[in-house]
């Protein structure tokens, strides 16, 4: 996938991406109350493939499905479903802008896996944005108790969108690794085969026949997160990931709007402190690791 140089094309597909990952998400909260999350984790996979061949049908062939790495997709399949199951939890369970908001945990724990999985050195500068970060997490916790002990749903909620933080870091770090050999179709591809396997395995055991309303919302739920992922792919194919990642942090005004509007949850002063700290946080990892990069750049130029 040739990369264009073009960071305005780039933004305004991430834009829209997380846009769509904000509907996406307040179609799963409309739904996680009826439907298991297990059900509600395939249809976004199954009806995710068509959208996702699309992909493959423009950037490449279906060739592409070679693989001399399947272990590695299969363990970047398994990170990245137990960090949708983590996601879909906390939508059950948080409003849609607190569950929005922890998602963007991930680079926070990117950089502690980072040391002992890829054997990162990790500075006093990227530290104290990782505690940053985890103050955001507390303030936002602090703010579900209302100054009392969370309630078992507001902490499944928390517990879920720590886990989905955890999971979407491993999956990050195993993209990057898989990338040094493998397209972006390939892993793409194989992410969706086999998130959709994994829980056609098991959706027997907890599938609850839908409404034809809900059931026009699953296949949405599908088609709405695949067209989202082509956005991205298209972003990223666009321009560079560190001139793009400030635009990511959009799916947290999309979800205050969204939750206010269809669920009248106002954002609390608990939750925007929050997100101020985590948002910040991760931009200054983003900053740092341009840093270091540039210096590595530099001090390769310069022998």
């Amino acid at each position: 996938m040739a990369l264009r140089h073009d960071v305005r094309r780039g933004a305004l597909c991430m834009l829209a991406a997380h846009l769509l990952f904000t509907l996406m998400s307040a179609m799963v909260k409309e739904l996680s109350g009826e439907i298991p999350v297990v059900e509600l984790m395939f249809f976004r996979a199954a009806f995710a493939l068509p959208v996702v061949a699309g992909i493959v049908a423009r950037y490449g062939s279906f060739a592409s499905l070679r693989t001399k790495r399947f272990k590695g997709h299969f363990t970047r399949a398994c990170t990245g479903t137990m960090a949708q199951a983590g996601s879909f939890i906390a939508l059950l369970a948080l409003p849609l802008a607190d569950a929005t908001v922890l998602g963007y945990t991930t680079p926070l724990f990117v950089t502690i896996l980072a040391i002992p999985l890829l054997g990162e050195k990790v500075g006093l500068h990227r530290w104290s944005a990782v505690l940053l970060g985890f103050a955001g997490v507390l303030v936002i916790a602090i703010g579900q108790g209302a100054g009392h002990a969370l309630g078992p749903m507001a902490a499944w909620g928390l517990a879920g969108a720590l886990v989905q933080g955890v999971f979407s870091a491993f999956t990050t770090l195993l993209v990057r690794q898989l990338s040094a050999t493998e397209s972006s179709t390939t892993i793409t591809m194989w992410q969706s085969i086999l998130m959709s396997s994994f829980t056609l395995l098991v959706l027997p055991f907890f599938w609850i026949t839908p409404s034809w309303a809900q059931f026009g919302l699953l296949v949405a739920v599908g088609l709405v997160g695949g067209l989202a992922q082509v956005l991205l792919t298209e972003a990223y194919s666009s321009a560079q990931v560190s001139s793009l990642g400030p635009y990511s942090y959009s799916s947290m005004l999309w979800s205050v709007a969204l939750g206010w509007l269809v669920w009248g949850d106002r954002p609390t002063i608990w939750m925007l402190l929050g997100a101020v700290l985590i948002v910040a946080a991760g931009l200054y990892i983003v900053h740092r690791e341009m840093v270091r990069r540039a210096k590595t750049l530099a001090a390769v130029g310069g022998k």
